[in-house]
């Protein structure tokens, strides 16, 4: 089963990216309107499956609370960051960058639940770190890098923070045995309210743009990337913990990038080899179970 969770969480969110892009580039909607929509019809979705099947489990008003701030961390914020950063740099550069969930994760999961991390999250992070350097390495060597493409590095970077904290929330909820597609469901919606709010007191519409690229996207990432992906996540979460779970961020960067390269003609540089190299070598250190000295003894 948690193969199974793996690769159907790789498999959806390595293509989330390049619908993120294609939704931005059919037309020039607010990107608060934008996650307001995915995340509206996504729980929706979700409240009215659990309402059929009598799979709505009842919340108190801490859990309520619980579910608005993982909303805001995962269904939200977070995704405001990558929508923007999606303007300047790629797709898959973005899910390079989230790969780094699982260094947060690791740290966050010692700040808030005392689960104090393995030493090697050190070399990890060095690993990750100079990974992504080397990955942008062509544009830093420049006299003037970009503005936007530290814009673009800097939000996904937020992003990820958010979308670490919400593991923390989620964690939190399983500790306490409360059903996770319940838990999701709730606090996508409040994450949809939330940005809605914002979107109109910064004087946005919320009318959506009615074309089928943008519709098709749109229901795409609500329907696969919310639904069936987060909950295949945070069931992976219960079941393993949010440190390991957040492993398959090693693999759907490459999924991204080859997507990314097709659709948005992103050039591969031997410097960005070496760099997503890098990345994935950080986050497999944080896996890789090596032989304690008595098994070396034994062998």
């Amino acid at each position: 089963m948690n193969i199974m969770l793996y690769l159907a969480v790789v498999l959806i969110w390595g293509t989330t990216w390049i619908a993120i892009f294609l939704q931005q580039e059919a037309a020039n909607t607010p990107v608060l309107v934008a996650v307001f929509w995915r995340f509206l019809l996504a729980s929706v979705l979700m409240l009215v499956i659990l309402k059929l099947i009598k799979r709505l489990r009842p919340l108190d008003k801490q859990d309520h609370l619980f579910c608005l701030l993982q909303g805001c961390c995962v269904f939200g914020f977070n995704f405001v960051c990558f929508y923007h950063a999606a303007a300047w740099i790629s797709s898959g550069l973005e899910s390079v960058i989230f790969s780094m969930a699982v260094l947060y994760n690791a740290l966050n999961s010692w700040i808030f639940f005392r689960q104090r991390p393995p030493f090697r999250l050190l070399p990890a992070a060095v690993l990750g770190l100079g990974g992504i350097v080397a990955l942008f390495w062509n544009d830093i060597q420049a006299a003037h890098p970009a503005p936007q493409l530290l814009w673009g590095v800097g939000l996904s970077a937020l992003g990820t923070l958010g979308f670490s904290l919400g593991n923390m929330i989620s964690t939190r909820h399983q500790r306490r045995q409360r059903d996770v597609l319940t838990t999701n469901s709730y606090a996508m919606l409040y994450g949809a309210i939330v940005m809605a709010i914002i979107a109109l007191l910064n004087g946005d519409s919320l009318a959506p743009a009615l074309n089928l690229q943008w519709l098709g996207s749109m229901s795409y990432l609500a329907i696969f990337g919310s639904v069936l992906g987060f909950g295949a996540y945070f069931t992976l979460v219960g079941r393993i913990g949010a440190s390991q779970a957040a492993y398959c961020t090693l693999l759907f960067p490459l999924v991204a990038l080859t997507l990314s390269t097709i659709y948005e003609g992103y050039q591969w540089h031997s410097n960005a080899i070496v760099g997503l190299a890098m990345i994935l070598m950080g986050n497999m250190v944080m896996f890789v179970r090596w032989p304690t000295a008595r098994k070396l003894r034994l062998a």
